[in-house]
């Protein structure tokens, strides 16, 4: 007979990442039916849980406690407990918490699962028009000048498109750095994706550049880096 793997004791639970009609049934029914919720903010997962009147013990889990909660949470599922991972946004480990209790679990033997849902780096990367595959995913851009112009080089020299997460605070620097690297890059900006301000930015980066300068940027962005066009 083909190995059946056990129930799982831990899921990882992908939320919207905007608009909250976007979570699947699966993912629903998996927070109605587990003992407890860790999330990477509970007071943000609570208007989630709220909207569709879950009402579980929630256990915070964020990049600052994730290691001081794991034997707690291996503890609680080897006793026979139900645990669904959130984050904020999108799929749990993706730029989020999630990825060392996952490898705990691995290691430790305990039954977990992954489920399938939202995440804002497959939307952007379809919605941008760049070329898909293959691509890279770099999480967010580094905070200090010099080692973000580095990594965004990389991205050039990668000879296929990149994304990142940008802050709004660094967006025109980002923009600038680029331009300097080199002006003709296409790029593509996704803003609020699946919101009500949700829009789609694509082109030279030149003229974005003047657009992201003229009007601060607010909201939260993809930036997708696409140096094909480069060698043409």
């Amino acid at each position: 007979m083909p190995d059946q793997r056990p129930d799982p004791l831990v899921s990882f639970v992908p939320t919207p990442i905007g608009n909250l009609a976007d979570i699947t049934l699966r993912g629903l029914e998996t927070l109605r039916t587990v003992d407890l919720i860790a999330c990477e903010d509970t007071r943000h997962s609570r208007k989630l849980l709220n909207h569709y009147d879950i009402k579980k013990p929630l256990l915070s889990l964020h990049d600052h406690n994730e290691k001081r909660r794991i034997p707690e949470i291996l503890r609680k599922a080897r006793e026979g407990q139900r645990i669904a991972v959130i984050s904020d946004a999108g799929t749990p480990c993706l730029s989020d918490p999630g990825h060392r209790l996952l490898r705990a679990c691995l290691e430790a033997d305990v039954p977990y699962e992954v489920l399938p849902g939202a995440s804002a780096i497959t939307t952007a990367l379809v919605a941008s028009g760049l070329p898909p595959l293959p691509f890279t995913f770099g999480g967010f851009l580094p905070y200090k000048k010099g080692k973000r112009e580095r990594e965004l080089q990389a991205a050039l020299d990668r000879g296929h498109t990149s994304l990142y997460f940008e802050s709004p605070h660094r967006l025109v620097s980002t923009l600038e750095i680029l331009t300097n690297i080199n002006p003709l890059v296409r790029i593509s900006i996704t803003k609020e994706l699946t919101k009500k301000f949700e829009n789609i930015y694509g082109g030279q980066i030149l003229k974005l550049l003047q657009r992201f300068s003229d009007r601060p940027p607010r909201g939260e962005f993809v930036l997708a880096i696409d140096p094909t066009n480069l060698s043409q």
